[in-house]
């Protein structure tokens, strides 16, 4: 049981699913045109539509099929997806002569979507054309100054539609709504850890049988969690951990020591100069990942011939990786995933991905409840195609040595200082830029690095570590004297979005 949420390119559509969510709701994305077919096969108990960047008087605007709200479905709209709702049951809809942006006021709020919240709301707008008319049986619910219609429900049926974005922190209340749309539906809030982690204990049994698996492990918590889930459901498997040379400092050693005594049946394959054969003259980004991937899969087809014979492929792959690969139609490519965007066409195994539905956040969840140590749940997370994609331009084995030797002493510090548990992800990237500096009494022409550290949830929006200044500077001194050839250390405050975590 699902609530499918239509995407029509809003950029607070994944805030949308990750809301549901919290309210122990289970809620998944597809485009803003799926079939009815397609939204039925997640037997949704409910749908919403998101907003958009559009204008729904463009002549492409992108509309939900006429089956899909003819179905029944209780629905919600949100901004774009209100207007939708309300051209599609015969209200009238007026072009916006100027937009509403930021905070507003609601007053008189009032209906279903209101229950137990105050007359007068703090909301968060975003939005240039609005409901100059409700269609037949539909009642107002909120008004602000600039807006007339700020909310609207249908007095029979379960309709209801929001001007405002209720999914973004601005909305202080927007969770109460949301959940009170929820009720409105009749939704089942049964999304909680446990039942979570039951289901794909019985996905797992159900979809392998007594069929072998090859697991590509790379230690972090994402695979980590897939193999012991593994275990747990009884499957025989085979984890193959890669040490591609593109690892951080000491890596290898510590996934070996952390992974072997949870009964994890770990090979390990020294595949370095592979990798850095197929990177050799590479630089753009989504041929690193590409190129990764296939050495990826070359390199589990041999210890599948090796090991096996395997039937499935599993992989560790979390939503957001689906997500910012285009895992749907309309969705924008952001970056080919290693593991998802970056793998041929032709596999020789079937894929098997448990996690690919869930956050990184819920994969924490499912790995305590699961017995991993602190330390593995709680890892920094790092990308699949490792540091090839935190050096920018080409990879070689002198660049990695450089950029190995610099991110360690960044972490070094923030553990030393109590900040590694303070950030989500941490790193740091060897730049193409040279900088002319003085080392001793002589000219220096060193390389530029960049720090990055953010805070975040889930991967999908993240905001820069405001790092004491004193910190950043003890730091910047240690990775010039400790790292000779880094002549300058700079630090990254772009969130995300606009910007990604990762550089590459």
């Amino acid at each position: 049981m699902s609530v499918v949420i239509l995407d029509f390119g809003s950029q607070y559509t994944r805030l949308i699913a990750r809301r549901l969510r919290e309210l122990n709701a289970f809620s998944v994305v597809l485009p803003g045109d799926a079939s009815l077919e397609e939204i039925s096969r997640h037997e949704p108990q409910a749908l919403l539509l998101s907003g958009s960047p559009a204008s729904i008087f463009e002549r492409t605007a992108p509309r939900p099929r006429p089956e899909v709200l003819d179905s029944g479905l209780p629905v919600l709209g949100i901004c774009y997806g209100m207007h939708c709702l309300v051209e599609a049951h015969g209200g009238r809809l007026a072009r916006g002569e100027r937009r509403e942006y930021g905070r507003a006021l609601l007053s008189h709020s009032h209906g279903p979507l209101f229950k137990g919240l105050p007359e007068e709301l703090e909301v968060w707008m975003s939005h240039a054309d609005g409901v100059e008319e409700l269609p037949p049986g539909w009642e107002k619910a909120a008004s602000s100054c600039e807006c007339s219609v700020a909310a609207a429900y249908a007095l029979e049926g379960k309709a209801a539609g929001v001007q405002f974005h209720p999914e973004v922190t601005h909305t202080p209340q927007g969770t109460a709504l949301l959940a009170n749309f929820l009720d409105m539906a009749d939704v089942r809030r049964d999304w909680t850890p446990e039942n979570t982690l039951q289901m794909l204990l019985d996905e797992v049994r159900r979809k392998v049988g007594s069929d072998s698996v090859l697991l590509g492990l790379s230690g972090g918590v994402d695979s980590t969690t897939l193999a012991v889930l593994l275990a747990h459901a009884g499957v025989d498997h085979s984890a193959v951990f890669v040490d591609h040379g593109l690892l951080r400092r000491g890596e290898r050693q510590e996934v070996e020591s952390a992974v072997r005594p949870l009964g994890v049946n770990l090979n390990v394959v020294d595949a370095g100069s592979l990798f850095l054969d197929r990177l050799r003259g590479v630089q753009d980004p989504e041929e690193k990942r590409r190129a990764v991937g296939a050495a990826f899969i070359d390199v589990f087809e041999e210890q599948a011939r090796r090991l096996g014979p395997f039937r499935f492929l599993a992989q560790g792959t979390l939503y957001p990786d689906v997500i910012e690969s285009a895992g749907g139609t309309g969705a924008a490519n952001i970056k080919s995933h290693h593991n998802v965007g970056g793998l041929p066409q032709h596999l020789g195994f079937e894929l098997l991905e448990p996690l690919r539905f869930l956050f990184k956040d819920e994969v924490r969840e499912m790995a305590k409840l699961l017995g991993l140590p602190a330390e593995l749940r709680l890892r920094h997370p790092f990308p699949g195609p490792g540091l090839a994609v935190r050096v920018l331009g080409e990879v070689t084995a002198r660049r990695l040595d450089i950029l190995r030797r610099a991110d360690a002493e960044f972490v070094a510090a923030l553990r030393e200082h109590g900040l590694y548990d303070q950030v989500w992800q941490a790193l740091a990237v060897l730049t193409p830029a040279r900088s002319v500096g003085v080392t001793g009494d002589g000219r220096s022409y060193g390389h530029v690095v960049a720090l990055r550290a953010v805070t975040g949830v889930d991967g999908m929006t993240a905001d820069w570590a405001r790092l004491p200044h004193e910190f950043l500077d003890q730091v910047a001194g240690r990775i010039t004297r400790r790292v000779p050839e880094v002549g300058r250390v700079v630090y990254d405050i772009t969130s995300k979005p606009p910007g990604t975590i990762e550089w590459e």
